[in-house]
Formats: structure tokens, C-alpha cells, sequence
């Protein structure tokens, strides 16, 4: 008669001697597979919005200057019309006119030493237009059918600065991707009323709409300060718009986060050299420029009532301009402050 084998002393506490079963740690496996799912959703949806965004030849011909350390957006907000339908021409004020001029037009330059610099250059600006003569800077946009080469040959001619790359975004773009942020808060000094943009906002700070945002950056009477206070809207608006898409909060909010990477892409063009690195290279400057890593300015202004094209334009102050463009050329921005 065999002997009864000895229970393992392990399981003697347990209730009938029995071995447990195995439990699968349920909350490890579905928490990596959630983490799965989030990186998968980091990296697929820029990839996705970046299939979309139209890429045009935009580099000028010729000469032009040499290539510094650092790199060179140029970032243009266009008021063309096309490709928006009625309904939406509506809904964002645009009117009816057509071609295309640019509304904004900025130079980001991204340093290899030193803050990220944010330059405004006001539309009126009076500069030397290739093949046309004196003409308001953002005319060049529009002589060339909506072309960009002209325009960054034209700034490339008067800065001395190489223009590395090329972002475009329409009315309907900008407009999507302040309603797929949920807004963007922007704290008036004073109320702002203004027909031609279709604005009526009180002061004080408060959550702006893609419509009303998009009049907020292109009103030129609410405010007394024409395009000066025009481009330091939209320095602002900028600046507040790449810190809230870069927010915890934006890419934690998967709905928002997709939102913001797929909304705004059609009405967004870039130049066909840029990879999605210098597309993201360019996202972090906007970033940058909303906080301490960055610098906000606007070219300096020497005479506002030059006569061009039977009105008037701005012209610059040729030794501040150039002292500027001079400094970011340079590769090394540390130094330069916010105006």
C-alpha cells in the first residue's frame, strides 16, 4: 500500500491544500496595451495629416544668400478664396474678392544658439519687388498668382537672410484649428468692434471661436493701430495657438489631438523640400516663441507714410532692419528682446 505523498508545505495554509489559480495580471496587459494604443496614435496621425498637406515648389531661382546655421520659415496667412464654398464664405466673413494676397506674413528663424525669433513684416511694407519695382510687400504674393518664390525673393533680396522654408495657411485652416483646440483665450485691454472683420468683443479675456479669432488677426480699424496693431495680434495669436496645441492637454484629449493634426491640414501648404522633421522643427519654434524661449518683434519702422501704388506704405529703418537681420544671420540670437 503506497504511502501518502507529503503536502508541499506552500499551499498547507490553503484551504483544502489546492494551489491557487494562476491569475493574469489584467491591469498590466491593458495598461501596456493602452500606452500600445497612444504611441500608435502619436505617431500615425501626424503621419496621416502630413500625407494631406499640399506641397508646392516655392523656393526662388538665382542667387540668393548663403545658408546659415540656424533655419528660416517663412509663415504666411493667405486671404485667397478659392476652394471655399459659399456656406463657408459666409461663415468666416471672407467677401468675394479673388486671387490671393497674404494677410500675415512672419519670419521664424530657428537659431543654433540663442531664443527662436518671430519677426513680423508688415503688408504695407514699401520694398523692391523683382521685375515690378516699389510695391507693398504683400503685392508680391499676388504677382506671382499665389506663388510664393516671388515674395521670398523679394525678402530674401532686402534682408540678406536665406529662406529655408515655406508655410501656408488659408482662412478655413486657421479658423478649423482654433475650433479644434476648443478656442484660444486672448485678453483684449479694451473692446473691439469692427465691421470690415466682423468682430464685436468685449475686453477683458475670453475664449475666441475660429471665427472670431480669425477677426481678431485681421481687423485694422478696431484699435487705432492699423497694421502695426494687426501684426502684434497675430504675434499673439501665434504664440498662444502653439502653446495650447503642445499642451498636455491637447495630446492627452485623443478627439482634440486629432482634431488639431487633421483639421487644418487642407487648408495648410508647405514647401515640397520640407521633410515632417522640419515641419515639426517649425512646430516647436511656435511653441517657443509663446514663452521664454522665444522673442517676438516686428521689423523696425522708420517712415509710415511712404507713397506707393497711388497710396501709402511703410518704409523701414534701414539701420535697425538690418542690424536685425545682421544678428540672425549671425547664428547666435541671445541678446535680442521682444517689442
Amino acid at each position: 500500500m503506497s504511502q501518502p505523498q507529503p503536502m508541499d508545505q506552500r499551499f498547507a495554509s490553503r484551504p483544502n491544500g489546492r494551489r491557487p489559480k494562476k491569475r493574469k495580471n489584467w491591469f498590466l496587459r491593458t495598461l501596456g496595451l493602452l500606452i500600445l494604443v497612444f504611441v500608435l496614435m502619436l505617431v500615425t496621425v501626424p503621419l496621416y495629416a502630413w500625407s494631406r498637406i499640399d506641397k508646392i515648389d516655392a523656393m526662388p531661382t538665382g542667387t540668393r544668400p548663403a545658408a546659415t546655421s540656424g533655419t528660416t520659415y517663412l509663415l504666411v496667412g493667405s486671404d485667397g478664396r478659392e476652394g471655399l464654398s459659399r456656406a463657408e464664405r459666409a461663415r468666416l466673413h471672407t467677401g468675394k474678392d479673388s486671387g490671393s494676397r497674404t494677410d500675415s506674413i512672419m519670419l521664424m528663424h530657428v537659431p543654433a544658439s540663442g531664443p527662436t525669433v518671430l519677426v513680423s513684416v508688415p503688408r504695407d511694407s514699401v520694398l523692391t519687388v523683382p521685375g515690378h519695382g516699389k510695391s507693398k510687400v504683400n503685392a508680391a504674393f499676388a504677382y506671382n498668382k499665389g506663388n510664393p518664390s516671388l515674395l521670398m525673393k523679394t525678402l530674401e533680396n532686402k534682408t540678406g537672410l536665406r529662406i529655408d522654408h515655406y508655410v501656408e495657411i488659408g482662412f478655413s485652416g486657421f479658423a478649423s484649428i482654433i475650433d479644434s483646440l476648443g478656442g484660444i483665450n486672448m485678453c483684449l485691454p479694451k473692446a473691439m468692434k469692427d465691421e470690415d472683420a466682423h468682430i464685436d468683443l468685449k475686453a477683458g479675456c475670453q475664449d475666441l471661436d475660429g471665427v472670431n479669432a480669425l477677426g481678431y488677426v485681421r481687423s485694422r480699424k478696431a484699435d487705432g493701430k492699423n497694421d502695426f496693431g494687426r501684426v502684434e495680434r497675430q504675434r499673439q495669436m501665434v504664440g498662444a495657438v502653439g502653446k495650447k496645441a503642445s499642451s498636455p492637454s491637447t495630446f492627452l484629449n485623443p478627439v482634440r489631438y486629432y482634431g488639431v493634426a487633421t483639421k487644418g491640414v487642407d487648408a495648410l501648404t508647405v514647401d515640397k523640400d520640407m521633410s515632417l522633421f522640419d515641419f515639426i522643427k517649425f512646430a516647436r519654434g511656435m511653441r517657443a516663441v509663446s514663452g521664454s524661449g522665444g522673442v517676438t518683434l516686428t521689423v523696425p519702422i522708420g517712415d509710415d507714410s511712404v507713397p506707393v501704388d497711388g497710396g501709402v506704405g511703410v518704409g523701414w529703418d534701414e539701420a535697425k532692419a538690418k542690424a536685425l537681420f545682421t544678428k540672425l544671420k549671425s547664428g547666435d540670437t541671445t541678446g535680442l528682446k521682444s517689442s
